[in-house]
């Protein structure tokens, strides 16, 4: 061919810049799934913590209805007296 161009520095170059593109599209993909896991994770903590309180709530309105059920049973419930039918 030419004298000034060389076929062969050309293809190696060709092959250096597919790896160093190859190597990019990675550590991209790498970076990206690493923050998709950071807000994953940051979504998983405040959910835990949403949970958490509602449950808390649930369980005080809970205990708060059943106290109120069992006092209103305990004042409602008639005195009954027993006595033997043979005396």
């Amino acid at each position: 061919m030419w004298g000034f161009f060389n076929e062969k520095k050309y293809k190696k170059n060709i092959k250096m810049k597919k790896i160093a593109l190859s190597l990019a599209v990675v550590a991209a993909m790498f970076v990206s799934c690493k923050e998709a896991t950071t807000e994953v994770e940051n979504t998983i903590d405040s959910t835990a913590t949403e949970m958490k309180e509602t449950a808390t709530e649930v369980i005080d309105s809970t205990a708060t209805a059943i106290d109120s059920a069992t006092t209103k049973v305990v004042k409602e419930t008639p005195k009954v007296s027993l006595k033997r039918i043979d005396e």
